[in-house]
């Protein structure tokens, strides 16, 4: 067990100011799980896999492959800037540090914008799935249902109420969650392959074949390029384990540790997965296929039966599916909310945020303002989005993150470029590590997002669209309001705070620059 007296002298000498939270809190275990949890990997593969079939085919496999490259090259980052920078801002702080306070503070408000939007849709398949779990499909099948919504919002409240109860509370909620959802992934993806090597999967199964992972299958870039950026979506999350890591044990180094096992554990899992949904139920738009626009939003459900049979244990497995679905999309809510009241916490020690928001719980040692802001503002969003264009809106809440989350993804890759860019003369291993793979990262994931924002702009994009009510009566696609107009929404407030506290942005309290390069040279050497 580290000394954590050692680790809190540790970050004062290396100026990383103590903010309240519990030291120590979290092994790398339980970091590694708040990781994998984060991203919902049941939750975000059901959600996804549809549409990537639908646009690819039978590349699905290797899109899965590809869109794991720039999460592991910006995990790289991650690691490298904790070693030296571990505060819970991460990259609010790092990106201030490389490029000023204006681009800091609007990487902090992508990582507020990329949770708050899919909190709604994380809350409404929580409380869709309850329904379904409990054979009250009538209600579970609608979305919008006043008993959806209500149960949604009761799920917020518990997760919000977990996280602000305590970090250790939180850990050891997340490992039951997701015990249930991984071995139920793992059990769906083994019996579907074994029942496709004997025979007994239907007249569309597919025996997996290593053609499935060559790109070049692809049609077009543009089809290429938009199957990345729905993939990229399942990974998302990962990173909630850097924001804690000022509460993991050996805060400068279990964190990103963490962060790049993370994602080697979601990446073998999502291949596993996707070979064995593709090989059972094949790519057809009809019947049982993955790409038949009728399962779009859950594939588990429309194979379940199918995979497990309708005997007693099928049935049970069945109900474990659901059960899996449940928990991820639980998990997810809880570890949404841990990550963004520790970015609002740290903006709010560095004056870039009221200090109301730096407020840690005497007792509970946990963000008290940032946690209750971060749940309230999700119902009230979740409450609206539920009545608005029939509550499609959700569905494009979900595609509108990709915008926030490579913003911020990438902005962590090249700041780490940046800011290490002197590395080349501590040898090949810290220049690749440090320079070369964040950057080529980062640059991927912010042409990630600008992609997004730019194809997203078109009426037919996601579900909704707004016209201008004047000429030339453009039809603007919904998902570009929310993606776009969410991130420049936060340019207005940046400017309104920076008159009436000018600290933060004045370079007094995250000055540019690694802090005390000497000093944390001694500490974390070239490792």
């Amino acid at each position: 067990m580290i000394d954590e007296a050692a680790t809190t002298a540790e970050r004062t000498a290396t100026g990383v100011p103590e903010k309240g939270l519990r030291s120590g809190a979290l092994t790398l275990t339980s970091s590694v799980v708040i990781g994998v949890a984060s991203a919902g990997p049941a939750y975000s593969i059901a959600a996804t896999l549809g549409l990537v079939v639908a646009a690819v085919g039978l590349q699905a496999p290797v899109i899965a492959l590809l869109a794991f490259i720039p999460i592991l090259f910006a995990a790289f980052g991650y690691q490298q800037l904790n070693r030296v920078d571990p505060d819970c801002g991460t990259t609010f702080v790092w990106a201030a540090r490389a490029f000023g306070p204006a681009w800091g503070w609007m990487s902090g408000w992508a990582i507020v914008v990329a949770d708050v939007l899919v909190m709604a849709s994380m809350a409404q398949v929580a409380g869709q799935y309850t329904f379904l779990l409990f054979g009250a499909d009538g209600i579970g099948h609608d979305p919008t249902h006043i008993a959806v919504l209500t149960l949604g919002v009761a799920f917020m409240v518990m997760m919000t109420w977990l996280c602000f109860r305590g970090i250790e509370l939180s850990a050891r909620i997340q490992s039951v969650l997701l015990t249930v959802e991984f071995v139920a992934l793992v059990v769906f993806a083994v019996v579907a392959l074994v029942r496709v090597w004997l025979g007994r999967a239907g007249d569309a199964a597919l025996t997996p074949e290593w053609s499935w992972f060559n790109p070049f299958e692809i049609g077009s870039f543009s089809t290429f390029v938009n199957a990345i950026l729905l993939m990229v979506f399942i990974y998302w999350g990962w990173d909630s384990v850097v924001s804690v890591n000022e509460e993991t044990v050996d805060s400068r180094r279990t964190p990103g540790k963490s962060a790049v096992i993370s994602t080697i554990v979601l990446v073998s899992l999502y291949v596993l997965v996707t070979v064995a949904a593709q090989s059972f139920a094949g790519v057809s738009e009809e019947g049982s296929g993955l790409a038949n626009p009728e399962h779009f939003d859950d594939f588990f459900a429309a194979l379940g039966t199918a995979v497990f049979g309708e005997g007693p244990i099928g049935v049970l497995l069945v109900h474990v599916l659901l059960l899996m679905i449940l928990t991820s999309a639980v998990a997810s809510t809880q570890t949404t909310i841990l990550p963004t009241a520790r970015t609002t916490l740290s903006m709010g020690v560095f004056k870039a945020l009221p200090a109301s928001f730096a407020t840690v719980h005497p007792r509970y040692l946990t963000p008290t303002v940032s946690t209750l802001a971060m749940g309230g503002v999700s119902a009230a969003l979740y409450i609206a989005f539920n009545f608005i264009a029939a509550g499609d809106l959700i569905y494009d809440s979900v595609a509108a993150i990709g915008i926030a989350v490579g913003f911020y993804y990438g902005m962590t890759g090249v700041a780490c470029a940046w800011l290490f860019r002197d590395s080349v003369r501590q040898g090949a291993r810290a220049l690749w590590l440090r320079v070369i793979l964040p950057a080529v990262g980062g640059v991927m994931l912010l042409f990630a997002a600008g992609w997004t924002a730019v194809t997203s702009f078109a009426a037919d994009y996601g579900e909704t669209y707004w016209t201008l009510p004047f000429a030339p009566h453009w039809q603007v696609g919904g998902v570009f309001l929310l993606g776009v107009g969410s991130m420049l929404a936060g340019l207005p407030l940046m400017w309104w705070w920076q008159r009436r506290e000018p600290a933060f942005f004045d370079g007094d309290t995250v000055p540019r620059g690694l802090p005390d390069a000497d000093t944390i040279q001694e500490v974390v050497g070239s490792r």
